[in-house]
């Protein structure tokens, strides 16, 4: 069966059989200039913070339950606003997956020019992203990626995996000297991929460090009351330990009740996602938490920006094509007392 090809309001084609291999060679590696004495990628309109053409963006993400998902939403519109030819038409939010469908459907209906989507379930709604492209829109799918890149034009998100491979390498290297050192691992739900893939990128770093051993690993739930009782068993089961690597900042919250308690300064503590709470107790430097690896919600107003040059047909500044990326994935950065000051902007409560 042959693959679908969709096309969007500009007339692009979207889809493996829409480009010829010639195409992407000329597109990529050519070095004869277009016309006239300038190379063709010199030429090429990028998105800058100008007004030009109008743009209708769709927004529709999960329900902000959680720091995070607040924060990405807060993101996304503060960044539309920054924009006078921007405007962003958001639904509610919704963790049940058939509304947050009839939601995105609403959307397509009303016909805007493209739509951002952080689906509550990649799988369940990777139909109504295939839909929104068949129709001419083209979907940003921020974070929880659908099932087929045919369902989206660009993917921007996080790196779980590095989120690991750099909390890991900043344990290793503040433990590389002492001799038979253990760390444990507060994870996140682990029926999540997400959750598997921090514990990979954390366990592939230590590997690195022969001195270094994983004594224990607890599984929370993203909570602070899930963070503060699984912190609870790991330090009553753990007498003596060097560091913790805690998958999220939301639940490190509970996790540093529960050291509090407990009445133990004996180690240091890497959080994961970029709280404001965790950021404060960093700059303060008066407790266990020594750093926190970002999983920057920032990513919704990187979104907002590759919609925003989709809508006006252009491409991202600094870069030589003329359209955006397929993908997006950002650096998961470790915020320490070195550069806390840096990054409390973005903090997320």
């Amino acid at each position: 069966m042959p693959e679908p090809t969709f096309t969007s309001r500009r007339g692009l084609l979207f889809g493996a059989a829409a480009v010829s291999a010639g195409a992407l060679v000329t597109g990529c590696t050519s070095n004869e200039p277009s016309g006239g004495d300038e190379p063709a990628a010199d030429n090429q309109p990028a998105a800058d913070d100008k007004p030009g053409k109008q743009v209708t963006i769709g927004f529709a993400g999960p329900q902000a339950d959680h720091g995070w998902l607040n924060a990405i939403n807060d993101n996304a519109k503060k960044r539309a606003e920054k924009y006078s030819d921007v405007t962003l038409e958001s639904t509610e939010g919704s963790n049940d997956t058939a509304q947050q469908i009839g939601q995105i459907e609403t959307l397509i209906n009303k016909k805007v020019d493209v739509l951002v989507i952080l689906p509550a379930d990649g799988k369940a709604l990777t139909q109504v992203g295939l839909k929104a492209m068949r129709a001419g829109i083209p979907v940003v799918n921020l974070d929880r990626i659908f099932n087929t890149p045919q369902a989206y034009r660009c993917w921007v998100g996080g790196d779980n995996y590095g989120m690991g491979l750099n909390a890991g390498h900043y344990i290793g290297e503040k433990l590389k000297d002492k001799s038979d050192a253990k760390v444990i691992e507060l994870a996140g739900l682990d029926n999540l991929e997400l959750t598997k893939q921090r514990t990979q990128g954390f366990d592939d770093a230590l590997k690195n460090y022969p001195n270094i051993r994983k004594v224990a690993r607890q599984a929370a739930e993203f909570t602070v009351e899930s963070g503060q009782a699984k912190m609870a068993q790991l330090l009553q089961a753990q007498s003596q330990f060097d560091a913790l690597w805690n998958h999220d900042d939301d639940q490190g919250v509970g996790a540093l009740r529960a050291i509090e308690q407990a009445g133990r300064d004996d180690f240091l503590m890497v959080g994961g996602a970029g709280a404001l709470s965790a950021f404060e107790a960093i700059k303060a430097d008066n407790g266990v938490l020594k750093a926190t690896v970002l999983y920057p919600p920032t990513m919704a107003a990187s979104a907002i920006d590759l919609a925003r040059a989709l809508g006006q047909g252009k491409g991202i500044g600094g870069l030589a094509e003329f359209e955006i990326p397929s993908s997006v994935t950002c650096y998961s950065a470790v915020v320490d007392k070195e550069n806390v000051d840096q990054y409390m902007p973005t903090g997320f409560r």
